[in-house]
């Protein structure tokens, strides 16, 4: 069995004599519908830190205490360069192209850091652990508040046409914000504002102003358009709202209150990307809890006045023009909240927002061109998505008109958002903890290190990452019933997130096996890579959509997702090994899911079985949801644990041993 690659990593043992490693632009990863809402407990708020451009130093080899702290070992903490740094063929923040092959420099000493604006920011590997912390604890904190709101918005609008066309409307900003400028600014501006703060006299204080400007500019235009244009959006992301008057009335409603938030999007990335390229790293995590909060306060008040779906019978004939103009604004005013929080922490970073409309001839328009594939990338991602879109509101109608709420979009975008949660927070941590090594790897052309880390990216994730993905099996009912029975659409809801289910499993694997493509600066393979998945994912939903029953088109949907990605990781898969000569510590990665999902099986079996018997007698209320989700809960872990510690599964072991030594047991 293969170990982690825990020796000389190409350049030396200790510090890192090869100087800053050329950032990988990360690009945003294909998300389905329920990941398309303006930045709250959206995962490309998550993705688009901009970390590997900011964290490109790399710590010398130490003793480590357990099989899991080199995950850790590599990552330092960025600090600016106050003074302009000499221009060199490595220069960190420069962002090359997707085709740039990076120069390898000479070694030389490392320089002294120099905190930005003058301010103390203590040592850097305990600024690191803490800036990771604050990031960690905000995005789980945005994370539960975002479930509180979509737990809300269903139990207010329930699963049937009025929770689809508030859905539709609420997905909207995002998907024209990603697909006009998000990606481009987020995989190519970034690595350039890194850029500008080490080498411009100002710190980069310019360059970043002119492109908020040039950002305020381009989406203040985008959204009058998108508000005069908000009947043909609403045709475009679902045609079969738009051609019912009743639904289409209120779909063009919160679409006009909900497209302004583009404007305030925007501003709260870039502003967070500039405070990330100075160290700051809290704020772009917790300020969307402020808009969760907001969100959570309006669709209260809306329970309160109007009661829930399940009791009020409110729908797109019946809801009065009070009722929109509540969820509207409140929608709007969290977004505001979320964005004008951001100045404050700007001013502590000694940052002055001033207008500047000088663009021409400071690189604005070169790093555009960069953009090109990452562009390509988001265009075919949402391709996808609009299918989806399309048909899971014609199906989830058409079941409604049938007796069956609960079987549409929204129901669809709910469970995914729980699905995704796994993924989110368990598997997006470890591939973060290994990025800055990984980036450095390639560069040096270590093809063995890229092997081990992705390998232990790949294994690590899936302790967690498989048990849970089979769980959705066991679990997926009584948890949507516990969350979602208010609306009525709770079992509906469950048995898509069971359709999701083991879906996470190549879901979580391709997001692992990209990172090593961005890791060599390839992003046209990620591209192409992501046009398959978006059309396999849309064929599959189209013939679901045609062969299935109305009440089921949507599950059917749900589990097509995952078949889209098992199809991708294969590709990708072939096309990575390719590159490393087939190098890709196959057997060993493919051994440990086999041994996790053989773990998983039972466990779900037995989990299932005790679910189904205490739903079948206390029914699927409040009491018999959360009993039947805390005993599956209990069964799940118990016999997963008992099967794989008899496996010899030896992560699970290392992890144990791990969470026994922090314990101090």
């Amino acid at each position: 069995m293969n170990a982690p690659y825990d020796g000389d990593r190409g350049r030396g043992a200790s510090g890192d004599p090869t100087g800053p490693v050329p950032p990988t632009p990360p690009s945003p990863e294909p998300q389905g519908p329920a990941h398309h809402v303006p930045y709250s407990d959206s995962d490309t708020a998550t993705l688009f830190l901009g970390l590997n451009s900011l964290m490109t130093q790399a710590a010398g080899d130490r003793p480590e205490s357990d099989a899991f702290a080199h995950l850790y070992r590599d990552q330092r903490h960025y600090e600016p360069q106050s003074a302009p740094v000499p221009p060199g063929p490595a220069t960190a923040g420069a962002a090359p192209g997707p085709d740039a092959v990076p120069q390898q420099p000479a070694p030389a000493a490392e320089p002294t850091p120099v905190a930005a604006a003058g301010k103390p920011s203590g040592g850097r590997g305990g600024g690191l652990f803490k800036s990771s912390a604050v990031m960690a604890a905000g995005t789980m904190v945005s994370r539960l508040t975002g479930f509180v709101r979509s737990a809300l918005i269903v139990a207010a609008l329930g699963g049937a046409v009025l929770g689809d066309s508030w859905q539709v409307a609420y997905q909207l900003p995002t998907m024209i914000f990603i697909l006009t400028i998000g990606g481009g600014l987020n995989s190519v501006f970034v690595p350039q504002l890194v850029r500008a703060m080490k080498e411009d006299d100002d710190g980069g204080e310019a360059y970043a102003n002119r492109l908020l400007t040039l950002v305020m500019v381009v989406l203040g235009l985008l959204t009058v358009l998108s508000v005069v244009a908000a009947p043909l959006l609403v045709k475009l992301v679902s045609f079969d709202i738009s051609r019912d008057p009743a639904a289409n009335e209120v779909a063009v409603a919160f679409t006009r209150y909900c497209v302004p938030t583009i404007f305030f999007m925007g501003l709260h990335v870039v502003m967070g990307q500039i405070l990330n390229a100075r160290g700051r790293f809290g704020a772009m995590m917790w300020t969307p809890v402020l808009n969760n909060i907001v969100m959570i306060a309006t669709f209260g008040l809306f329970i309160w006045v109007y009661g829930t779906a399940e009791t009020s019978h409110i729908g797109v004939t019946t809801i009065p023009d009070e009722g929109i103009r509540l969820l509207g604004i409140g929608t709007l005013l969290g977004l505001v909240v979320q964005a004008l929080a951001m100045i404050p922490y700007l001013r502590d970073a000694d940052f002055r927002l001033r207008p500047r409309f000088d663009w021409r001839g400071h690189g604005l328009g070169k790093a555009a061109k960069l953009a090109k594939w990452t562009v390509l990338f988001v265009l075919a991602n949402q391709a996808g998505v609009l299918v989806v879109t399309q048909l899971s509101t014609w199906a989830g109608n058409t079941a409604n008109d049938q007796g069956h709420p609960g079987t549409g979009f929204i129901s669809y975008a709910s469970a995914q958002l729980i699905w995704n949660m796994p993924q989110a927070i368990i598997t997006v941590s470890v591939m973060a903890a290994l990025l800055p090594r990984l980036a450095r790897s390639a560069h040096d052309g270590d093809t063995g290190a890229v092997r081990d880390d992705i390998s232990q990216g790949l294994r690590t994730s899936a302790v967690a990452i498989v048990p849970i993905s089979f769980g959705f099996l066991s679990l997926g009912i009584p948890l949507c019933t516990l969350v979602y029975g208010s609306s009525g659409a709770g079992i509906p809801m469950g048995y898509m997130l069971m359709a999701f289910g083991v879906g996470l499993i190549p879901f979580s694997v391709q997001y692992v096996v990209l990172r090593a493509f961005y890791a060599y600066e390839d992003t046209r393979t990620p591209f192409y890579n992501t046009v398959i998945v978006a059309a396999v994912n849309a064929a599959a939903s189209g013939l679901c959509f045609l062969v299935l029953p109305a009440r089921w088109a949507v599950v059917g949907m749900a589990a097509a997702y995952g078949l889209a990605y098992i199809i991708g990781v294969g590709v990708a898969w072939r096309r990575l090994s390719r590159r490393m000569d087939g190098d890709l510590d196959t057997a060993h990665v493919v051994r440990t899911y086999a041994r996790l999902a053989g773990a998983s099986i039972p466990a779900t079996i037995v989990s299932g079985a005790a679910v189904y018997g205490i739903m079948q007698t206390l029914g699927s209320g409040f009491l018999g949801s959360i009993t039947a989700l805390i005993a599956g809960i209990a069964a799940l872990l118990a016999v997963f644990y008992v099967a794989a510690r008899k496996m010899r599964i030896q992560e699970l072991n290392a992890l144990v041993g791990m969470v026994r030594s922090k314990l101090g047991r």
